[in-house]
């Protein structure tokens, strides 16, 4: 079998752009200038007391051979032990381990959900659930705001109206902060085309002034209470396709209207069939 190629290393990788804003302060203290150990994860992961939603302390371990028994498979694993499998020197699970740290709530609530789903599926085929769950742990971004206005624009695919011509209320009513691993690592090299799965969530005026650590924590909380909600993962509007490199200040390309002009990146809502 072929071995992986070795993974380049990028020092202050963390400060390099506005949308690693919600890892920093897990972040704070880690090694910058070389890959994070999984003993340095430990540590971090120990002094905030993580667990799992069966209550297992986390615990960062390196990734074993290929799973035969569902009990040892990456989902369950985590669920009945604690063990989340870490390559090292690996952006993909440092990105993963970074994530558990910043929203343990909405990350332990995903892998409980993948878990009793995972245990109903008889026929060997994954369920829509566990698809949601995937696609938001990987890709996902939470959107905070306070303006059902603004909120509406990201279901409508509104984008131009939203970042360009609203970009001051946006600034001032919207915030937007990065969950899925898969995204964070997109995010080292940016480039047209990276879209995220958006997970709305009212919030109350003067949300977007306190400090960015409370902010993270109500919103790792709310994410986990409406990923568990009964019927949430099977409501076809729950996570909206967002272009996020059109987020004002995530990408420099988005200072000039004519960007938003872009209808292969910044796509029009989808025509729905009339069902009569």
């Amino acid at each position: 079998m072929p071995r992986c190629k070795p993974q380049i290393f990028l020092p202050d990788y963390l400060d390099a752009s506005p949308i690693m804003a919600p890892l920093r302060l897990v972040g704070e203290g880690l090694p910058s200038s070389r890959w994070p150990s999984r003993e340095e994860l430990q540590r971090r992961a120990d002094g905030l007391a993580l667990r799992t939603a069966s209550g297992k302390p986390l615990r960062f371990v390196p990734q074993g051979p290929r799973a035969r028994r569902f009990e040892d498979k990456y989902e369950p694993r985590i669920y009945r032990t604690g063990e989340i499998q870490t390559r090292a020197d690996n952006w993909h699970d440092l990105f993963n381990a970074l994530a558990w740290l910043a929203f343990p709530q909405a990350k332990a609530e995903i892998n409980r959900l993948h878990y009793e789903a995972a245990l109903d599926e008889r026929d060997g085929q994954r369920s829509r659930p566990r698809d949601i769950l995937t696609l938001f742990d990987e890709s996902g971004i939470m959107v905070a705001t306070d303006d059902h206005g603004l909120a509406e624009l990201v279901r409508n695919f509104r984008w131009k109206e939203l970042f360009w011509r609203r970009r001051q209320e946006v600034a001032g009513h919207m915030g937007f902060y990065l969950f899925g691993h898969s995204l964070y690592e997109k995010a080292l090299f940016p480039h047209l085309g990276i879209t995220a799965k958006a997970l709305l969530l009212p919030v109350e005026t003067g949300f977007l002034d306190a400090p960015l650590g409370e902010q993270l924590a109500a919103l790792d909380q709310a994410t986990a209470e409406r990923l568990a909600r009964p019927g949430a993962l099977l409501d076809p509007g729950l996570l909206t396709p967002l272009p996020f490199l059109g987020v004002p200040g995530w990408w420099p390309g988005n200072r000039d209207e004519a960007f938003y002009d872009n209808d292969a990146y910044f796509c029009p809502a989808p025509v729905r069939k009339n069902p009569h």
